[in-house]
């Protein structure tokens, strides 16, 4: 059903509390929604982090593994190359003319050896690099899996408890939206800013037992007066929030139960004398 508009411009500084009041009590049953989702959203989004998180892992070894196993063919690459340089050059061993060829010879057969030794062991240490990676890739998938399925849980019980609020919150949203255009913005942007800072998201409290309704500090008579007055917009002096007479939003304050004044005994003007 939609609210009767008024114009922010010509409200009352009671019209003005009252709708404020009504804004507050929509947006707290809001809150109470989300308290009843708990950390499930929150929960939701850290899980769909870390597997984002580590499907990046996953790529970035998944591109490692590939430029090693480049690194490798080309060494492998480099040693067969070594392997037929000395095989030609053992060959030409047989055909040297004097000890000079056979010396140049038998140094460059030597250098190939220390080529075949060098890339073998880059190759075992790039094997064992790679090794290292393909583990890293398996636990880092595992883990993947797991958290989709942690994500696919708290997911299904986030949607029921969606779906078992939703009629009711975005009821109360579009009414917090017809309610807003009812107040002046700067009010309103004030009772906003007022609500973000409160622990609780209150911005406007009643007085009970004369005490502000948000942080229970003791209302000075004249300020409590000024409340019921609602001639101006009243503030705690302590916790900033907006105060409203009990009366005015319609709530019924239990005023506490005095007890009987015990009677003295009066004793006779007349005392008897010992």
């Amino acid at each position: 059903m939609a609210l009767k508009t008024l114009n922010p411009a010509e409200m009352t500084v009671e019209e003005k509390l009252k709708t404020l009041y009504e804004l507050q009590t929509v947006l707290s049953k809001i809150d109470e929604i989300r308290v009843i989702r708990g950390e499930l959203p929150l929960e939701v989004q850290d899980l769909e982090d870390e597997i984002e998180g580590l499907q990046s892992r996953i790529a970035k070894y998944e591109e490692e593994v590939k430029y090693i196993d480049g690194q490798i063919g080309k060494w492998k690459e480099e040693k067969n190359v070594s392997l037929a340089s000395i095989e030609r050059n053992e060959e030409h061993l047989n055909d040297v003319r004097n000890s000079r060829e056979y010396d140049a010879l038998s140094k460059e057969i030597e250098y190939q050896q220390l080529e075949i030794q060098l890339r073998e062991k880059r190759i075992r240490e790039a094997s064992m690099d790679r090794q290292d990676r393909v583990n890293a890739i398996a636990e880092s998938r595992l883990m993947r899996d797991e958290r989709l399925s942690d994500l696919e849980v708290k997911k299904n019980e986030l949607d029921e408890i969606v779906a078992e609020t939703k009629v009711q919150e975005d009821g109360l949203r579009e009414k917090s939206k017809e309610l807003e255009l009812q107040i002046e913005p700067r009010l309103l942007t004030a009772f906003k800013r007022i609500r973000k800072n409160s622990h609780n998201g209150l911005g406007i409290v009643y007085v009970q037992r004369d005490a502000c309704g948000g942080c229970f500090s003791k209302i000075p008579p004249q300020r409590q007066l000024d409340v019921k007055m609602h001639k101006k917009i009243i503030v705690c002096e302590y916790c900033g929030r907006i105060m409203i007479d009990p009366e005015l939003a319609g709530v019924e304050v239990q005023k506490p139960v005095e007890e009987p004044k015990k009677s003295r005994r009066r004793r006779s003007a007349n005392k008897e004398e010992a």
